[in-house]
């Protein structure tokens, strides 16, 4: 099964050790948010990040699956590879 990437915006500030165990996913800082992309490999994965992402007491607003065509080119990367 190949990854897939995801966009995943929350509430404020992300705390830095939320991402530990996800290096292949980056974080941006928008005005009132942070965005949260990269590819994750399945949905256990995703679980793992959701559950993370809730013990740190984040409130996740939104999760969006891109297709290939819709990955903007420098985000499509993957770190470490």
């Amino acid at each position: 099964m190949s990854s897939s990437y995801y966009e995943i915006r929350v509430a404020g500030v992300l705390p830095p050790e939320a991402l530990l165990d996800f290096d292949r996913l980056t974080a941006s800082v928008e005005p009132v948010e942070t965005v949260v992309h990269g590819q994750i490999r399945d949905q256990a994965a995703l679980q793992g990040l959701l559950a993370r992402l809730e013990a740190f007491g984040i409130q996740v607003l939104e999760i969006r699956r891109l297709r290939a065509g819709d990955v903007p080119p420098e985000k499509g990367q993957s770190q470490g590879q």
